[in-house]
Order: structure tokens, then C-alpha cells, then sequence
């Protein structure tokens, strides 16, 4: 997967004071531009008032913040918001920033497509192209962060959008430092969850370098025979492998696992599947999530019944499980990962095609 240029926000602070060095300028103004980046959310050196004009002129010439851009902005009546985000090679990936109640959740992706292979997933649909640099990754919570309101801010992360994030843990572990950084994001290591369709080893990986992240595992389905045909990676795996993995990663973090349960009707939402996952996870500190299928053009799968799903729950804490089942959030702008990329592909010939 061949990778883009360098990037300011892979290293800010490094590629700041190398910068700021080689003119004989002093390192304070880093950290000027630190604060105007993160916590004033300045979008252009030009806004950076307290910078003397000359530099802000020489970083504008030399030194770009950004290097993807804005393709399209879309927002539902919940106050969910999603961006297209277009990247210098001519990739795209989404992310997405969700208000519910005092929540202020960023949404980011990890790589342009995802290899996971998930049938029912957009993500996947056209596989992964490349991983993303630590500064895409950052990029995306800045560009979040610019559509919040002057009376909001973020309260929670989650790395659930496009890609396999575990796949790209040398890239995404110093974006969520910045995150984490009192200069950066301010965000509690408690407010990030890292989701994986669960990869043993770098699951082990993590619990070793950073165990305080919150990790949420997909699961989709409680035996081997159905998760093979709904997450295909899982044959080179193993549902037991999975969940052993996620219980040493809860012994070293000491936080609960989360499981994450996509509900396709008539695929995995019969009383037996629910049964099974309740045998599963009623032993164990968890909550599963249950995330009734949001439709992908394209895609066969639907959404169950309600009365199907609260048939499901009832199963489910009858069994002793901590479940909760997500409100779908941003159904009306394409908010299911990858549907919007792959709306925006679609969109490009029959305009191609009309002239626009």
C-alpha cells in the first residue's frame, strides 16, 4: 500500500521546532501555533493574530496545514455531521462528528477502504487502499473540531470509521496522543474506544503499549459457521481466539470490553444467535452493543423488525447480558461508513454524463 508525502501533523511539535529552528525563530511560537491548531481551531495560518505577519506569510509559503480537503459536508436533523474528505492521492475516507444530548463524539477512519471484508459493510465494498499517516488521522479531528460551535467541544473518540484500525497501530497510536495531550485534544484515555473485528495479536499488541483505551470488538455473530460467511477474516481466526484475546486485553486494561453486534435481519437476529452470544459474553465484564443494520445501496441486508429486535434484547438480558441497542444516528446523510464515498462515486458519472 504505497503511502502519501510527509505531513505537519505527523510530528507536529518536531516538524515545528525543526522549522521554527532553521530561522532563528524562537520555540515558543510552536506552541503558539499548538493552541491556535487545537484549542482555538484555527483553520488558516492567516488567523493566527498574535503570529507576526511576516511569519504567518512564510508559513502560508512553506509550511501547508492541510493536505486534504472538504468534498462534501452533509448534516441530519439530529445534528450529525459527516465530511467527505478528499486526500491528496485522490483517495477519500469519512468521518463524522455525532451530538447526542452533551455527547460530542469525533468519528474517524484509520485507511482508505478497509481489507476486513465485512459482506454487509460499505467500507469494504472496493477493499483497502492504503493505510492513512498519522496527520490524516489527526486532520480529521481538527476538521471536526471546526464544525463545532463556540460553546461546544469534544467529549469522546471513537476510531469505528473507515479501515481496520488495529491494522494501522504504528500510525493511529501517536494521533490519539495528540489527542490525549493537555495541548492537544484534552481528551481522557477512558473517552477513546478503538473498535476491531479482532486481530489477536495486535489486540496483544495494545494491551502490552497502551491498555487504556476503551477496545469494543464486532462480533456480528456468536459462532464460527455464521461469522465466516458475515466476517471472512474471521476463518483464519476464530471466534474463541477473538474473544480470549479480548479477555486479556480487559485483565491488563482493567476497563470492560465492549462488543459490537450489527443486526442484519433474517441473517443474525434469530432467538438461537441470540441464545448463543448470551452463553458467550453472560460470563464475561461486557456490553454488547446491538446496532440495527443501517441499508447499503447495493447490499442485500436489511434492517430487522422492532418487534424482531426487542425479541432479541429480551433474549439477550434474560441470559444476564448488559446490552443496549444504538439509535441510528445520521440515517439520512449516508452516516453507515463508506456510504457516502461510494454515493459521491456513484454521483460522478451520471453527472459526467448530464453535462454537470
Amino acid at each position: 500500500m504505497s503511502e502519501t508525502a510527509g505531513h505537519l501533523l505527523d510530528d507536529l511539535d518536531a516538524t515545528l521546532a525543526q522549522w521554527l529552528a532553521a530561522r532563528d525563530l524562537p520555540a515558543y511560537r510552536g506552541r503558539q501555533i499548538r493552541q491556535w491548531l487545537f484549542a482555538r481551531r484555527a483553520a488558516q495560518w492567516e488567523e493566527m493574530t498574535d503570529l507576526p505577519r511576516r511569519l504567518r506569510d512564510e508559513l502560508c509559503e512553506s509550511l501547508p496545514i492541510w493536505t486534504t480537503e472538504i468534498e462534501r459536508r452533509s448534516q441530519s436533523d439530529d445534528g450529525t455531521e459527516k465530511l467527505l474528505v478528499g486526500l491528496d492521492d485522490g483517495g477519500q475516507i469519512e468521518c463524522v462528528l455525532i451530538r447526542d444530548r452533551r455527547r460530542r463524539t469525533f468519528c474517524i477512519s484509520t485507511q482508505v477502504g478497509c481489507g476486513m471484508g465485512c459482506v454487509f459493510c460499505a467500507s469494504g465494498l472496493d477493499g483497502v487502499k492504503r493505510n492513512l499517516r498519522t496527520g490524516e488521522i489527526v486532520e480529521q479531528m481538527l476538521r471536526l473540531g471546526q464544525l463545532l460551535g463556540p460553546q461546544e467541544s469534544v467529549t469522546h473518540i471513537v476510531v469505528i470509521g473507515m479501515g481496520e484500525p488495529l491494522a494501522n497501530l504504528d500510525r493511529l497510536l501517536p494521533a490519539l496522543s495528540e489527542a490525549r495531550r493537555e495541548d492537544g485534544l484534552a481528551i481522557s484515555a477512558r473517552r477513546i474506544t478503538v473498535s476491531t473485528v479482532g486481530l489477536p495479536a495486535a489486540i496483544d499488541r495494545l494491551a502490552k503499549t497502551q491498555p487504556r483505551y476503551r477496545l469494543a470488538v464486532s462480533l456480528h455473530a456468536p459462532n464460527d459457521e455464521l461469522r465466516n460467511r458475515l466476517v471472512p477474516v474471521n476463518e483464519k481466526i476464530g471466534i474463541n481466539e477473538v474473544v480470549a484475546a479480548a479477555d486479556r486485553y480487559f485483565d491488563a486494561s482493567g476497563r470492560r470490553m465492549t462488543y459490537e453486534y450489527v443486526l442484519l435481519a433474517d441473517v443474525n437476529d434469530l432467538p438461537e444467535h441470540a441464545e448463543q452470544l448470551g452463553r458467550l459474553l453472560s460470563v464475561r465484564e461486557a456490553l454488547l452493543n446491538v446496532i440495527p443494520y443501517n441499508p447499503v445501496t447495493g447490499l442485500p441486508y436489511q434492517t430487522p423488525s422492532d418487534t424482531r429486535q426487542r425479541a432479541f434484547q429480551a433474549i439477550l438480558e434474560r441470559a444476564g447480558v448488559r446490552v443496549r441497542f444504538r439509535r441510528r444516528k445520521g440515517s439520512r446523510i449516508d452516516a453507515a461508513c463508506g456510504q457516502l464515498r461510494r454515493s459521491a462515486a456513484a454521483a460522478k458519472p451520471q453527472a459526467a454524463a448530464s453535462g454537470g
